[in-house]
């Protein structure tokens, strides 16, 4: 039975002895919002919605405006397995948020992905992510932090004493239906990585979004923190949010092609081009905080400057090599974002530059070898490499001169968007920091 059916979505609460459900959505900053509605109001907000005040939501509409719907998907329909069962079950449902008038908001950053996906679409193209989001586990969330272990990249018990909370994990994440392709250890102390199965971009900003609830759920419910802050220690690894991507025609792989010699078609090409030349407008939402740039920094495997390659991994596009008989694994790698991101946005905003390239037929440049940092800015400006925003400020410039950004999240989201950021960065400079204080309170 379809499960985006509404008999569907009613039977199975009713099998699985459901008594709330959450309706699910996020602001403009990708925070996650609920409703909770008992079972008995499900069929009548399967068919109405569910209202609410738009005004108190980040981005949303101003107070002369604020009704809103939020309208849940049925397709979305899952248990939560962190919640008390037997009588008491918990489902939930992500929402579209429409007008009173029915029609889809605006600033909905769901409606935003959609609405990138249907120019997607009218190419002629599926596409497809999976994202790797890292984290950190600490025993507190106060300073100073402290870590679970001193393990690094991949590290096995006894180093990994956290293997047991990626596991149970992985089974919460299983059991709602999102498939995972890996877990592991990463290469700083203390931090992990879930990697999500490959699916349509749509699916797995939802996903994405339960993930990070999961992660922190299962975290909180065996007495520790768990965070997708950019950057929370100092001289370590930050966290990222790598991005595999391609195109789909169908069943076949736009990004594939059999007589290159990186197996890389001409819209790959194009798309990386694309990635390529928008990185630094992009920036902003792919890295929305000021302590995202903390990370995006030379000597910490994040990307900096705006170069590809088929290997290095200090790119900020890196092509995974290519497995014979694995046509359809054939992607690309954008690693700039974090994983603190809005994912609806964040995908909406790399898909457009992809785009862009293609329908524009960007000419990609040749791979660079090496690290961009060790060139004088004569010389990457003579190979055309450009450097990503270096502050919160300057990702600001970068994207609020930038058409593609605008048309990307569309007027309404654009607009609030840099208008929270530009806040943020005016509420961070005003700050003193114990780092000014340590170094120079004495001193001057």
């Amino acid at each position: 039975m379809d499960q985006g059916n509404k008999e569907y979505v009613l039977n199975a609460a009713k099998e699985r002895q459901v008594k709330f459900i959450r309706l699910w959505f996020t602001d403009i900053l990708g925070f996650l919002k609920n409703v909770a509605i008992p079972v008995e109001q499900l069929e009548e907000a399967l068919d109405e919605g569910v209202g609410f005040d738009g005004s108190s939501v980040e981005g949303f509409a101003r107070i002369d405006e604020s009704d809103m719907i939020a309208m849940p998907d049925p397709n979305t329909f899952q248990m939560l397995p962190f919640r008390p069962q037997g009588g008491q079950a918990v489902a939930r449902m992500f929402c579209d948020i429409l007008e009173p008038s029915g029609r889809p908001y605006e600033g909905d950053p769901r409606q935003v992905l959609k609405r990138n996906l249907k120019c997607a679409a009218d190419l002629g193209y599926t596409f497809y992510v999976s994202p790797e989001l890292e984290y950190f586990y600490f025993k507190r969330p106060e300073p100073p932090l402290e870590g679970l272990d001193e393990g690094g990249y991949f590290d096995q018990t006894p180093l990994d004493v956290a293997s047991d909370l990626r596991r149970e994990t992985v089974l919460a994440l299983e059991q709602m239906g999102i498939e995972v392709a890996s877990s592991h250890h990463e290469g700083a102390p203390s931090q992990h990585e879930i990697d999500l199965l490959y699916t349509d971009a749509l699916t797995m900003a939802d996903n994405a979004m339960t993930y990070r609830l999961v992660v922190k759920e299962i975290a909180l419910k065996n007495d520790v923190w768990a965070t997708f802050m950019p950057k929370p220690l100092y001289g370590v690894n930050g966290n990222g949010m790598h991005t595999h991507m391609s195109l789909f025609k169908g069943e076949r792989n736009a990004f594939y092609n059999a007589r290159d010699a990186q197996h890389l078609s001409r819209v790959a090409k194009q798309y990386i081009a694309g990635l390529l030349a928008h990185a630094p407008d992009i920036t902003l939402v792919t890295n929305q905080w000021v302590n995202s740039y903390k990370r995006l920094v030379p000597g910490y495997e994040a990307p900096v400057y705006t170069t590809w390659a088929s290997v290095n991994r200090s790119d900020l596009v890196r092509v995974p090599a290519y497995k014979p008989g694995k046509e359809s694994a054939v992607r690309v790698e954008y690693r700039s974002p974090d994983p603190a991101c809005n994912p609806y946005l964040a995908f909406s905003v790399m898909l457009a530059s992809g785009l862009d390239g293609i329908e524009k037929k960007r000419r990609l440049p040749a791979t660079h070898d090496g690290d961009a940092h060790d060139l004088s800015a004569a010389e990457r400006d003579r190979l055309k490499i450009s450097m990503l925003p270096q502050d919160l400020s300057q990702a600001i410039d970068q994207a609020e001169g930038s058409e593609l950004v605008r048309r990307a999240l569309g007027s309404h989201v654009f607009e609030k968007f840099i208008e929270n950021k530009k806040i943020e960065w005016s509420t961070y400079r005003a700050q003193v920091t114990g780092y000014e204080l340590e170094r120079d309170l004495k001193l001057l």
